[in-house]
């Protein structure tokens, strides 16, 4: 368990992703914002939106104050427009019942509108250094392969099995850096398709790699 983070902390420092815009500070609106964003969403999809999104409402009490119309007009195609609209609804939460001030644990941050225990998760590590797991989207995959992990990822049981896994794995130092190493080796090496195996470093120890399965894990979601 413990070389399985310590391999990927030092492939992150090495390999990872340092210089997207939203990176190398602790501010909770902007970190938040790019998790929003993110999802569903492609890095050079986002970045554009991400910067004209912030040039309008640089900080909390800004998008608070603003029309949610003004709010859906920039982030008009971007899709999955409910992310806008609970972005709006929660910068008004925070400012009508924490004073303006972002809630700083992953657990009070969960209850804001729009954001699950994942993304709560990310914001409170890369904001407050917080030691929590996350699940998203890349480290589900990297979690699958990387331990043989079978059943659709977002079934409960499955889900259930991958939480607990996320956080056996956790370091005691370094949890950001951990954390987006995770995102970053989903994101750009353990992909969807045609996954770049010989950079990964965790070639040599992945499941699906030893087993022949990388194009079965993670598995897809049943038909009905």
């Amino acid at each position: 368990m413990s070389d399985f983070s310590t391999r990927l902390i030092a492939w992150q420092r090495e390999h990872g992703r340092h210089d997207l815009p939203w990176q190398g500070g602790h501010d909770p609106y902007r970190i938040w914002l790019s998790e929003i964003m993110l999802q569903q969403t492609r890095v050079e999809t986002v970045i554009p939106y991400y910067e004209r999104f912030l040039a309008r409402f640089p900080d909390v009490a800004a998008l608070a104050a603003a029309p949610v119309e003004d709010v859906m007009a920039l982030w008009s195609g971007l899709g999955y427009y409910a992310r806008a609209r609970n972005l709006h609804r929660a910068a008004r939460v925070i400012m009508d019942e924490h004073g303006g001030a972002f809630p700083h644990s992953a657990t009070a941050i969960a209850g804001l509108p729009g954001i699950g225990r994942s993304t709560a998760a990310a914001i409170a590590a890369f904001a407050w250094g917080e030691r929590v797991a996350i699940l998203d989207g890349n480290v589900k995959r990297v979690l699958c392969r990387a331990f043989g992990i079978e059943g659709f990822p977002g079934a409960g049981a499955v889900e259930k099995r991958l939480w607990a896994l996320a956080a056996e794995l956790m370091p005691a130092r370094h949890g950001a850096t951990y954390n987006q190493a995770q995102m970053d080796l989903g994101a750009t090496v353990c992909t969807r398709s045609k996954p770049r195996c010989e950079k990964c470093p965790l070639a040599d120890i992945c499941v699906a790699r030893d087993t022949e399965r990388i194009a079965d894990l993670p598995e897809p979601k049943p038909r009905r």
